[in-house]
């Protein structure tokens, strides 16, 4: 391994990090509202030599923290929000701190605080090799929501980059060349007329109704998409009692797909299954769009970087502690076989090519520069996301451990593409390849509410 300063930055800020880490997990904070995340994040990489600018992009609590100068230019992208419901404890049993509270369930005090990692790593590796060189770290609010990244790139974030890079806390270390998929979201709400469901119900219109036929309709057309697109949806409004013919009802959707072509096209026609339900039922109905993402777009070379990387730094060692830690919480986990299932799997195995069906507003980003997203164990093996197992491994050792290494891994990937201008120009001339030249259209439109409240 050449990248040794990295390294040696990211263990000597070890403690540090990890403290602010810690700080993020015990005090979560939904997406728009993580006013102590952001600010945490912006006075360390402040102390640490980053010219910061709080509020980015016009946003509360974004940040741009820039250090170096020159090219080429690399954005690291962090975020920091938590989750509804999924408070607990770092124990292997399921106990909340707070009952049905907040919890970083998807491990995003690990994420922000791990690009943190990178930012410093990356650093200490120009300085000791001469290189010229722009590090920025951008703290993403929101992505839960799905829309932090686009409303930053409404404003004009990441453009200034040659290329970035992000990762992503998981139960394992194997990545992958394939991608998420991008995704659409909308409340659809009715109106009709109210009258008493049993005395009168002729003179009503059932907006609820409507919300009923809508959803039968958007089931026929599962049949009639390609087999990336995903829909799913929830009623919003259901009335307000049986005997009231309901004058209001909505729904929410999300429609996903693997190209944001099949995307607009998939909620196209889940906009016309809510207004052939309003012709039907003799109701109205609008649509409320709550933004859009891209899909993710992987760029190989960027990959590649990484994956040698990730082979010449040692895997962590875990204490017989942390193995009991991480079996026990696999014991909760249907697939779990005792002595089988092994506790921690930070293997190191060949890029894969699968897609998955999740999805990430960091796509928002690979359309405008090349990015590449990796993933790292900072859990045990059959934790899944969004649950209260993986709060409680991303506030342990095991989480902390996985974070670091991921900070390392971006570091030392990132440093062997901008000392290398064939590399570099490898990683722009297939971002142009994968893009057809196509200019990123921001999905976050003006019609979207601005999500900061007062």
């Amino acid at each position: 391994m050449t990248q040794k300063a990295c390294c040696a930055a990211i263990d000597a800020h070890a403690r540090e990090l990890i403290e602010l880490s810690k700080k993020i997990w015990e005090r979560p904070e939904m997406g728009w509202t993580e006013k102590n995340a952001s600010a945490w994040t912006a006075d360390y990489l402040k102390k640490q030599g980053f010219a910061v600018e709080r509020g980015a992009y016009g946003m509360p609590t974004a940040i741009r923290a820039v250090w170096g100068k020159g090219a080429p230019v690399v954005g690291f992208c962090g975020e920091y929000d938590c989750l509804p419901g999924l408070s607990q404890k770092v124990c292997p049993d399921f106990e909340p701190v707070v009952p049905s509270g907040l919890g970083h369930g998807c491990g995003h005090n690990l994420l922000g605080v791990g690009c943190v990692a990178a930012c410093l790593g990356l650093k200490a590796e120009l300085e000791a090799g001469g290189a010229s060189g722009t590090v920025i770290f951008y703290g993403c609010p929101a992505e839960e929501q799905m829309t932090g990244k686009g409303f930053m790139a409404r404003k004009g974030a990441f453009g200034e980059c040659d290329f970035t890079v992000a990762w992503h806390p998981k139960n394992n270390s194997h990545n992958t060349y394939g991608n998420h998929t991008g995704a659409e979201g909308a409340f659809f709400r009715f109106r009709g007329r109210t009258a008493h469901a049993a005395g009168g119900p002729e003179q009503g219109r059932s907006a609820l109704d409507a919300v009923q036929l809508m959803n039968t309709g958007v089931e026929y057309l599962r049949e009639h998409v390609t087999d990336d697109v995903r829909i799913h949806y929830i009623i919003v409004d259901g009335g307000l009692a049986p005997n009231i013919v309901p004058e209001t009802a909505g729904s929410k959707y999300f429609v996903r797909a693997l190209s944001r072509a099949a995307v607009t096209d998939a909620f196209k026609r889940v906009e016309n299954c809510a207004r052939g339900a309003a012709i039907m039922t003799d109701t109205s109905y609008a649509v409320e769009r709550i933004g859009g993402i891209y899909p993710t777009l992987q760029n190989r070379a960027l990959m590649d970087a990484m994956q040698q990387a990730r082979e010449e730094i040692p895997r962590n060692v875990y204490t017989q502690e942390e193995l009991d830690f991480a079996e026990r919480i696999n014991s909760h986990v249907s697939g779990y076989r005792k002595g089988v299932t092994v506790p921690i799997d930070d293997a190191t195995v060949p890029v894969g090519h699968e897609n998955t069906f999740g999805s990430t507003d960091y796509g928002d980003v690979q359309h405008i520069v090349p990015g590449v997203q990796i993933v790292e164990a900072t859990a045990a093996s059959l934790a899944p996301g969004h649950s209260w197992m993986m709060t409680a491994c991303s506030g342990s050792s095991i989480g902390m451990k996985g974070m670091l290494r991921a900070g390392k891994i971006m570091a030392a990937g990132a440093y062997k593409v901008m000392i290398s201008p064939e590399r570099l120009q490898a990683v722009k001339d297939e971002f142009a390849r994968a893009t057809g030249g196509a200019k990123y259209e921001c999905p976050v439109t003006d019609e979207i509410p601005w999500p900061y409240k007062e």
